[in-house]
């Protein structure tokens, strides 16, 4: 098996419809976790993870009891697990988002763990509550899977990224929101306002989320208004000049569209080492961003173990 076998095509085009259908489903087990964990820095705490078989969302507590959310795409289910030993499952398959919506608070109603969450998705342009959303059913689960395999990849590099900084970090983590995997390093400085906010989402959201300065490197799908899947990292507030850095990193380039540095993820997958190059881009991308913005490099930083 080659390095880049590991890395599977993810053409947008292929499952645009899926994508669009499973964001939303990860923003119902999302706004979940918002509900029941207690409130972190930054949103830390409403977060998915990887794991070795889907995303999850951690154990969240309810009242004395835990309660664990899994997208299994592996065997494509849902999975509702509590610390009392109780289970309830169902399948994940073409299904409005409505139904999904209906099945999964049923499941929590039915272990004692009725929730409320406000149904109107975030970040979303023209969006429509969960309950009332018909049209968007797709699931096509060759396709999931191979997002979740991409996203394997990019968690294990995102966190072999992470352990060279020793400031202020986030965990590697995917936000359900954007419908991306990031990971977030701070100078330890506070920021300005932000002052925006996106569309269902209050500009006080956005403010505690960019409260601080960071450099944050992520990973779309096909999402995030690049229109295909590609990593990406930026800098708030972003420096004079840093649009005009000089990038060795093969592909990489700065979007000024976005305000972002971009790499296509098909040059990552087809490249001889997609590991080296994939750390490569993250590193000069993240050096270019600190240095123009006067981070105290020494003091943040250590060389890998």
């Amino acid at each position: 098996m080659t390095a880049n076998s590991h890395w599977p095509a993810l053409p947008l085009s292929d499952w645009s419809d899926t994508l669009d259908t499973l964001h939303l489903w990860t923003q119902i087990v999302g706004k979940l976790r918002l509900a029941l964990t207690p409130m972190v820095n930054h949103w830390w705490n409403v977060t998915l993870y990887v794991t070795a078989r889907g995303l999850s969302t951690s154990a969240m507590p309810h009242g004395n009891r835990t309660v664990e959310i899994h997208f299994d795409f592996v065997e494509h289910r849902l999975r509702i697990e509590t610390s009392d030993g109780a289970i309830e499952e169902l399948a994940l398959r073409p299904m409005p988002v409505a139904d999904f919506y209906a099945e999964i608070m049923a499941r929590l109603a039915k272990l004692g763990m009725k929730t409320h969450i406000w149904t109107m998705p975030g970040e979303i342009e023209g969006a429509i509550p969960f309950e009332q959303d018909r049209s968007h059913a797709q699931y096509d689960a060759g396709s999931v899977e191979r997002f979740w395999r991409a996203l394997v990849q990019a968690d294990r590099i995102f966190k072999q990224f992470r352990v060279r900084f020793i400031g202020k970090v986030s965990p590697v983590h995917f936000f359900w929101g954007s419908f991306d995997l990031a990971v977030s390093r701070f100078s330890g400085r506070t920021a300005p306002t932000l002052g925006a906010g996106a569309p269902n989402v209050a500009a006080w959201v956005m403010d505690e989320a960019y409260s601080h300065e960071v450099c944050s490197a992520g990973f779309w799908p096909g999402n995030g208004g690049y229109g295909r899947a590609a990593f990406n990292v930026y800098i708030y507030p972003e420096p004079e000049k840093l649009s005009a850095a000089t990038l060795r990193t093969k592909g990489a380039v700065y979007d000024e569209g976005l305000g972002q540095f971009i790499l296509p993820y098909d040059t990552v997958r087809e490249a001889p080492d997609p590991d080296g190059l994939l750390l490569s881009y993250l590193q000069e991308t993240y050096e270019a961003a600190a240095t123009l913005a006067n981070w105290d490099r020494k003091a943040l930083e250590r060389q890998p173990v």
